[in-house]
């Protein structure tokens, strides 16, 4: 078992942390992750539950795991499509204030425990550094975020 980081799913600063490698039918070793929608889902939880602003790629992330266009995502908002489409390319930073809208619609959305607003709110401020997300992929059942 060893690290992987998943680019795969737009983000650059995804780990995963026990991953099997096999060799494929040319030799190479490639990974192995199985049941990747829980993987998301598990991602997807770390990014909302993160006490700083998400990226722009973070953004995206979620609109996509939500099943959001950008134009749907803008109308929640209630901002124009290209607000939403400059928060994700990291051209201006994201509204503290939408941010925390998107962020109460998607933990409501994906039936996530109950988070007061004024946390959700206190969480949507600029970080200089975030820590990469760890995601524990020992058991693929049950994928879980390890502590940064």
């Amino acid at each position: 078992m060893a690290q992987y980081r998943y680019t795969e799913c737009g983000l650059d600063n995804v780990i995963i942390d026990g991953v099997e490698f096999i060799k494929d039918d040319f030799g190479e070793e490639v990974v192995c992750i199985p049941n990747v929608n829980d993987l998301h889902i598990a991602i997807t939880k770390v990014i909302l539950e993160q006490k700083a602003s998400m990226s722009g790629r973070e953004l995206r992330f979620l609109r996509t795991e939500l099943g959001l266009t950008q134009a749907q995502l803008a109308e929640l908002v209630r901002r124009e499509p290209l607000s939403i489409s400059r928060w994700e390319r990291g051209e201006c930073p994201l509204d503290s204030n939408a941010e925390a809208l998107i962020r109460i619609y998607a933990m409501q959305t994906l039936k996530m425990d109950n988070v007061a607003v004024k946390d959700i709110i206190s969480w949507c401020v600029t970080s200089a550094a975030k820590p990469p997300i760890h995601i524990d992929g020992s058991d693929p059942d049950n994928y879980r975020p390890l502590a940064a």
